[in-house]
């Protein structure tokens, strides 16, 4: 009965993950053909010849490098400044004695991840307008920093309540300060937790579109989810080279997911118990 059990639940999880891998398995076929007329006479098969020729006209002729690098700079840019000021935050709230303060801070912080972003794309529109930076890579630099914080020190104050206190202490005998102690001792204990969220805020960064589309117009600071868009519009009679342009911006997160997925999961279930 138990192995009956375990066949059932196995089957279901390849079923699962044919699911999933279909998608992706099937663009990267279609990458690799010839035409639309390949693709449409076999289109769940091998390519009967490899065309690789299709990743480099996308990447050099349809701009997809500048798009790429852009997202790649913005998103990590964003997700470092993010863990800084977030884990500052998160070690002022659970490791310093202002237990008043600290509760207010944390409620004010819960408040931020209440508000929809797509409800805020007006008001940030309208602020990086008067400041003169929209339509710089700072319109989303900014907003992508910002919005992240919200779930950045609530996954970083779960992780940082779960270090003992004795810690702290023996580190005070020994004469470190709030700085010392923040640094020498904290940080290295959250590593997990920190490429957790380093993680979880690049891919959504990177991912993310509808501030991208609205706060930047010029072609050659575009990141590659708006960049897709002008392919497509571009590219629309050869799927070949489409399907070579969302290659790019899918193996990197999948690469992400497949070396780390170790440390997501460790970062985002170390707080959960004490001690």
């Amino acid at each position: 009965m138990r192995s009956m059990k375990k066949s059932v639940s196995h089957i279901v999880l390849l079923v699962y993950l044919i699911a999933i891998l279909y998608p992706f398995l099937f663009v990267l076929f279609s990458s690799l053909k010839t035409d639309n007329q390949a693709i449409a006479s076999n289109p769940f098969g091998l390519p009967s010849s490899f065309h690789f020729e299709n990743f480099h006209e996308a990447w050099v002729n349809a701009n997809i490098s500048v798009y790429f690098f852009n997202s790649l700079y913005i998103a990590t840019l964003c997700s470092i400044a993010t863990i800084l000021i977030s884990s500052l935050a998160a070690f002022a709230i659970t490791r310093m004695r202002y237990s008043k303060l600290s509760k207010g801070m944390f409620q004010f912080i819960l408040i931020g991840m209440l508000i929809p972003g797509n409800a805020l794309l007006l008001p940030i529109y309208i602020l990086l307008k008067d400041t003169s930076i929209l339509g710089t890579h700072l319109a989303l630099i900014i907003p992508y920093t910002a919005g992240a914080i919200p779930f950045t020190v609530i996954i970083l104050s779960a992780f940082m309540r779960s270090i003992p206190s004795e810690l702290e202490e023996a580190s005070v005998m020994d004469g470190l300060s709030a700085k010392g102690i923040f640094a020498r001792i904290i940080l290295p204990i959250t590593i997990p937790a920190l490429v957790t969220v380093f993680i979880v805020n690049f891919i959504g960064n990177w991912n993310e579109f509808l501030m991208a589309n609205f706060f930047i117009s010029t072609d050659e600071l575009r990141t590659l989810p708006v960049g897709m868009v002008g392919f497509r519009d571009t590219y629309n009679t050869n799927y070949a080279q489409m399907s070579a342009g969302i290659v790019y911006s899918i193996v990197p997160v999948m690469i992400i997911y497949a070396v780390l997925q170790k440390q997501i999961i460790e970062g985002l279930t170390a707080g959960s118990v004490k001690g």
